[in-house]
């Protein structure tokens, strides 16, 4: 049994910086019995042009197969899963394989294969930039387990009792809508649901937008006799553009392996009006992804680890935040003017937002320090690719198609 500081503890590393939380009260029990919960995170290997992208919105948990995934919003959950590992969960990484074949049948499974191993590549690549020891992380194919006997049985049992109604609701968020859709789209949110039960863990955890497929999945895997399991969401992020971009606009995006030049002219064009917090992209990447990376190497530092002891050990980028040298102690992210005037240093990120709607902060500024912060964070990912050819070779079976 664990004491009710342990609990407490372990609790607020699960569940800080999340959107909403359902099912809290079982994440507590577990704790409680002094037990290790488990956990899911899952992403569609699909297309590389649909993947490595910043949209309109930055979906954090893509089984439920959006056509973009594997973007640099990946930060978001990737990032999040250090708190997992700090409160000792068992996390399992699902690549969604047979997601990705049902997903339109943009690809067929021999190219799917490629793409999965590809999207392993750039997951180890990023979980190891950013610090956290993949040793300690399950990965998992879908199609291990989704062809089986018994994984079809539970989806015919499943397909005997959902209507087309609830089917189309759960997965009206995450799966493009059209006027006649496929079979594929209406068997999404079941797989998902199933795959809770199939990989044996306590939560799963995804984006805000994977609410409605997470109600259904406790609404219906009691149904098939099995444990409802609680459901942890991220926010959705505002992308570069700060409202809606479009897909066909290749400077909207920015992908993993991007070089640095490409960077800087993404950022050059992001919307970024003075003053304007509600649509602001960038405000968004910080206050999301370079503000949390601060305040985890920050705890890293003063070795605030819980029971990840090789946290930090094997990482390829820098353990300091996103702070100038000279800033004061506990400072997550500063910002020098270009014009002068002496950089501006934050504690939090609801000061760095206060300063900008003030028109303290001028959006070249806010430019120029997210984008050396977005720089830094790829640097080692691209690294690691170059340094790989058997990634080279993958990447160039993957997505042969796409060039």
């Amino acid at each position: 049994m664990a004491s009710e500081e342990q609990v407490t503890k372990k609790y607020h590393l699960i569940t800080r910086r999340l959107q909403e939380v359902l099912g809290g009260d079982l994440i507590k029990s577990i704790l409680a019995e002094g037990r290790s919960p488990k956990a899911y995170w899952g992403t569609t290997p699909t297309g590389r042009r649909e993947s490595f992208l910043f949209r309109a919105f930055w979906s954090t948990h893509d089984n439920a197969q959006r056509r973009w995934t594997a973007h640099i919003g990946y930060f978001v959950p990737l990032t999040k899963i250090a708190d997992f590992l700090r409160a000792g969960v068992e996390v399992k990484i699902l690549l969604a394989d047979v997601h990705a074949f049902l997903d339109n049948l943009k690809a067929p499974l021999d190219l799917v294969a490629h793409r999965t191993k590809y999207y392993e590549f750039i997951l180890r690549a990023v979980f190891t930039s950013l610090g956290i020891p993949t040793s300690k992380l399950i990965f998992v194919q879908g199609s291990d387990y989704q062809l089986s006997r018994e994984y079809n049985l539970d989806n015919y049992k499943l397909c005997t009792i959902v209507t087309e109604h609830d089917a189309k609701k759960a997965g009206s968020e995450v799966v493009k809508q059209v006027e006649s859709p496929l079979l594929s789209g209406l068997i999404y949110p079941g797989l998902q649901a199933l795959d809770e039960q199939y990989l044996g863990v306590d939560f799963q955890f995804g984006g805000a937008d994977q609410r409605k497929i997470f109600t259904y999945a406790e609404l219906y895997l009691p149904r098939l006799g099995y444990a409802k399991r609680a459901h942890l969401m991220n926010t959705m992020v505002p992308g570069l553009m700060g409202g809606k971009m479009s897909s066909s606009d290749p400077d909207s995006k920015i992908d993993f392996l991007d070089t640095p030049e490409a960077v800087k002219r993404k950022i050059k064009k992001a919307f970024c009006e003075e003053g304007n917090v509600a649509e602001n992209g960038l405000l968004a990447f910080v206050k999301a992804v370079l503000i949390p990376i601060s305040e985890l190497r920050l705890e890293r530092l003063r070795g605030e680890t819980g029971e990840d002891t090789e946290e930090g050990k094997e990482s390829t980028s820098s353990q300091k935040p996103f702070s100038a040298d000279d800033a004061p102690e506990g400072t997550v992210f500063t910002i020098t003017r270009d014009k002068g005037g002496g950089p501006s240093h934050y504690k939090t990120y609801q000061e760095l937002e206060d300063d900008f709607a003030a028109k303290k902060i001028h959006p070249a500024d806010l430019k120029t320090a997210v984008r050396d912060a977005i720089i830094s964070l790829l640097e080692p990912i691209r690294a690691a690719f170059l340094a790989n050819e058997e990634w080279q070779k993958i990447e160039q079976l993957a997505y042969q198609t796409e060039r």
